[in-house]
């Protein structure tokens, strides 16, 4: 199509070739994303005018010369990027994008999920797959007035989340309990899955669902093109949180989201104060849900946190981590490759708690 233009493919591993990738997006002030595993570059002649990469089924750090844009371009580099996406054996592909961006990609074949006016829009290369999972999803709705709904990480699942989901099930004539799906966590997805399931199966009127990539992680959420970090965290709130609002909670007939009180991380702590927003203002014409702050389990005068436990099993201290993990937990624990193996297992005293996690 163009006279010595060539697409070309440039893996993390090649320093140089990355380096000049990110010199390029600099020049069309974008940041370069350390998760991106490959890139696609367009050359003409040995300049790069057009790039963009991905990370896992995200399509990331797209960029195009702003005196090239309008030739084209675009829906060349998408195909590429497509293509490339599929031969990772990635078919469900989303991508993050400026608004003033979102047409482009709409020729390009991929459609709005969410957005941030005026910032950023989630899109996806189908016009009905999230209709179809909320379908999917609505094949589990139960009866009742008070349907509640959990989203964890559980990393790992400790009692600090077993008495979370008591409670919120002890409160509810159904409890949904979602898992975030992305392996960015410390234990794999498939392993906590399985602790979640275990540590829960005595409460009755419980659905444990498998992740979603409709739950956003906020490992995966983009900040390239966004320069402050608090912008970048209020747009992760919002998209997250205007997909569950507006798709996953009305199939299920979500009433009401529980968490747990926050004492320690501030990025949390917001989401939480945030979450409590955007699940009942009136700018989203769906039916509002209440958010129900349950306070953490403490062991000792110390809130139980999974950060908590990840901290003590780096330095071997199971004895008091027996006391904030379920068996089953604690089972899998012993066998972590993460426990350090030490000449005693006395416990000793336990460092300061800087962090919080659910």
């Amino acid at each position: 199509m163009y006279n010595s233009t060539i697409f070309n493919r440039v893996k993390r591993s090649e320093f140089k070739k990355v380096a000049e990738i990110a010199k390029f997006l600099r020049h069309n002030d974008l940041n370069i994303d350390t998760s991106i595993e490959e890139f696609i570059t367009l050359t003409r002649g040995s300049q790069i005018i057009a790039c963009g990469g991905i990370a896992d089924n995200i399509i990331k750090c797209v960029a195009i010369s702003e005196n090239l844009r309008g030739e084209g371009i675009a829906l060349s580099l998408a195909t590429e990027l497509v293509n490339l996406a599929y031969e990772r054996h990635h078919t469900h592909l989303f991508i993050y994008t400026k608004t003033q961006n979102e047409e482009l990609f709409r020729q390009c074949g991929f459609f709005p999920i969410a957005s941030v006016p005026g910032t950023v829009v989630l899109m996806e290369n189908s016009s009905c797959r999230l209709k179809r999972y909320g379908e999917q999803l609505a094949k589990s709705r139960q009866a009742g007035d008070k349907i509640g709904c959990i989203i964890m990480n559980a990393n790992p699942f400790t009692l600090g989340h077993q008495f979370l989901v008591q409670q919120a099930a002890s409160q509810c004539d159904w409890l949904h309990l979602f898992l975030v799906k992305e392996n960015t966590s410390t234990f794999p997805y498939v392993d906590r899955l399985k602790l979640v399931t275990e540590g829960t199966a005595n409460i009755p009127n419980l659905t444990v669902y498998p992740g979603s990539e409709y739950m956003i992680s906020r490992a995966t959420f983009p900040c390239y093109f966004i320069k402050e970090q608090g912008i970048v965290d209020n747009c992760y709130t919002e998209i997250d949180l205007k997909i569950f609002r507006q798709y996953l909670a009305p199939a299920l007939g979500v009433t009401h989201r529980f968490v747990g009180t926050e004492p320690f991380c501030e990025v949390t702590r917001k989401y939480n104060a945030d979450m409590r927003y955007w699940l009942n203002t009136p700018e989203l014409s769906c039916p509002p849900i209440e958010l129900v702050e349950i306070e953490r389990v403490q062991h000792e005068g110390t809130a139980v946190s999974a950060s908590w436990v990840r901290r003590l099993l780096s330095k071997g201290q199971m004895e008091t981590i027996s006391h904030l993990v379920p068996e089953c937990t604690y089972q899998y624990l012993l066998k972590s490759p993460l426990l350090r193996q030490t000449s005693t297992d006395a416990p000793t005293k336990d460092s300061v708690i800087t962090m919080g996690e659910l």
